[in-house]
């Protein structure tokens, strides 16, 4: 059957208690392999798709995913309507470690990175509109979502997309915040922009996992952030199951 919609994940999300898995298919696209197969999930009375963009073992880097071909593997079997899930850095003070942010604007800051199917490769150029880089009625669906369960989100905000892997040093983070950026992350380019080549609605959910680099005097540990994953992505994944409700009426 054609699923309408995909969750794609990263760190944090793999583990999905309460989900059962069904069909797994394997796709090959004209860009290559996507980061893994697409998984079918069943939670309850809901079925979609499942992708994580490190691959299965989170071992796929942020600037060598294969966005191309996750993007066409999931629009080949008929995916409409994404929900992106990326663990960021927060910048200023409403968005602390564990704040949930669901963003409608970015700036991207990647380089290098294969960002889109209009190429000229086929003889086709096309310029498309990304004023609003994410999809307004998906963000209003997660928004209502988060109301209904009374759980407390920032339903705005600013996406920095860094090359990674590595973390940003502090006077990057000052550089991005006189930009007007509120969250930073490593993967939320070209797979915005891709969607939107391909006519897909996508939204991101954003977990703050740490302060950004200089926005507290400690250092970034990956034992905090781990700590902020366990607990975070727990309500990451309940505000995805009340969105995908809502979605598949």
């Amino acid at each position: 059957m054609a699923h309408k919609v995909a969750v794609i994940g990263g760190t944090g999300l793999c583990d999905w208690p309460g989900v059962q898995p069904g069909k797994v298919r394997r796709i090959n696209t004209v860009y290559g392999a996507p980061s893994a197969d697409l998984q079918s999930l069943q939670f309850d009375d809901l079925e979609f798709l499942f992708l994580p963009r490190h691959g299965g073992k989170h071992s796929i880097p942020p600037h060598k995913i294969n966005y191309r071909a996750n993007l066409s593997a999931l629009h080949s079997v008929g995916v409409t309507q994404i929900l992106a899930v990326n663990a960021v850095g927060g910048i200023g003070s409403r968005f602390g470690s564990g704040v949930i942010a669901i963003p409608d604007q970015l700036n991207d800051y990647t380089w290098g990175r294969e960002h889109t199917f209009f190429d000229g490769e086929d003889g086709a150029v096309e310029h498309i509109d990304f004023s609003y880089p994410y999809s307004e009625s998906l963000r209003q669906q997660l928004i209502s979502a988060a109301q209904t369960l009374a759980m407390p989100i920032v339903p705005e905000g600013c996406y920095a997309a860094t090359q990674g892997p590595r973390l940003e040093t502090a006077a990057e983070i000052r550089r991005l915040a006189r930009d007007g950026n509120d969250l930073v992350g490593m993967t939320g380019m070209p797979e915005a922009a891709l969607a939107r080549e391909l006519e897909m609605d996508y939204a991101s959910v954003c977990l703050v996992v740490n302060p950004a680099a200089g926005e507290t005097e400690a250092l970034i540990t990956m034992d905090d952030i781990r700590r902020v994953l366990d607990t975070g992505m727990a309500q990451v994944k309940q505000l995805l199951a009340a969105s995908l409700r809502r979605l598949q009426v």
